[in-house]
């Protein structure tokens, strides 16, 4: 019986992340609504609407994702993620629309200061290349204890995938800014 109720959660998780339709529809009078937004947009603003979803949950979920290889350019769990495909297919699994490629989050108006992260907050860095500062990777802030922030996301790096990672000083130095996505969090 339990392997029945993990292969339904494991066919939810799928449809729920490559599913467009899955997206939540607006919610008029909701503080965080999400424009529609193509990828390349250059929208000044958007804004994110969680509904009733907890950051909890959320990680909750994400976490259930940890071991799933990186694969570029998707979003499907059987396939592997990249990095903004994980937070892609995380949100869309609570029917919350984020911005597919993670250089559009730079678009999310919610910013704070990275020392008042809190779990379930989104953090962005450049690509591989620090000097570029262009957002190229993305995570999902899981604790912030001080010096100690960590936060989940699909790595390329010695083969990781979905992983937690602390912010390290090979992300220090390539931390551009963290974004606030849950009204729970101010």
């Amino acid at each position: 019986m339990r392997f029945i109720y993990v292969i339904l959660l494991l066919t939810i998780a799928i449809l729920s992340c490559n599913n467009p339709g899955s997206l939540a529809p607006e919610v008029p009078g909701d503080r965080h609504v999400l424009a529609p937004l193509a990828a390349g947009t250059k929208a000044k603003y958007i804004h994110i609407q969680t509904g009733k979803t907890t950051p909890a949950e959320l990680l909750a979920f994400a976490r259930g994702l940890a071991g799933t290889p990186y694969k570029y350019g998707s979003a499907d769990p059987e396939q592997g993620f990249d990095c903004s495909g994980f937070v892609t297919c995380v949100f869309n699994h609570f029917g919350i629309r984020v911005p597919r490629p993670s250089v559009d989050f730079t678009f999310v108006n919610q910013l704070i200061d990275i020392k008042k992260a809190k779990p379930g907050d989104l953090i962005l860095f450049t690509g591989s290349d620090s000097s570029a500062h262009i957002v190229g990777h993305i995570g999902i802030i899981v604790s912030n204890h001080g010096s100690d922030l960590k936060f989940i996301h699909a790595t390329s790096q010695q083969d990781l995938g979905v992983t937690e990672t602390a912010l390290t000083h090979y992300y220090q130095v390539r931390y551009i800014e963290t974004i606030r996505v849950f009204p729970q969090n101010d």
